[in-house]
């Protein structure tokens, strides 16, 4: 089975967008349905109700409460594998430091791909044998496989 994880701006993404179905929100779907395993970790979540709680943009464009938030944070943590010890690479893969945490649960679960709309994790192409795919780029590998 494959093993991913989902960084934040896909994961920010699937809460947004159920309604319309877009490809974030069908990731978490076939997460939650088994299709993959999807990892996490502590990092990960914070940084994900981080963005949904403080960026006002964002609050300002889209209805949400801050409820919702946090129940959503608990559901990706059922079915998700929150990953605890992770390595240290700041500095060692990507330029921007935030994307630190994305590459280092991805090590430290041993996964094969990393699902990202984040220019600079796409860029890299792959780290190690962790592939850096887009959520649309990740559904049309899991479709190929039924």
């Amino acid at each position: 089975m494959p093993k991913a994880v989902l960084d934040t701006t896909v994961l920010v993404s699937a809460l947004l967008k159920p309604v319309t179905g877009g490809a974030s929100y069908e990731l978490l779907r076939l997460a939650d349905d088994g299709a993959f395993e999807l990892y996490i970790s502590k990092s990960i979540l914070e940084e994900t109700a981080d963005v949904l709680l403080r960026r006002g943009r964002i609050r300002q464009r889209y209805r949400y409460s801050d409820d919702d938030v946090i129940e959503y944070c608990r559901e990706l943590a059922r079915f998700a594998t929150v990953v605890g010890d992770v390595p240290d690479v700041r500095g060692v893969v990507v330029r921007d430091p935030n994307d630190d945490m994305i590459i280092a649960c991805g090590l430290a679960a041993d996964v094969d791909f990393i699902v990202t709309r984040d220019k600079d994790l796409l860029a890299l192409g792959q780290h190690q044998k962790i592939a850096m795919v887009t959520p649309e780029m990740f559904l049309q590998f899991l479709r190929s496989r039924t």
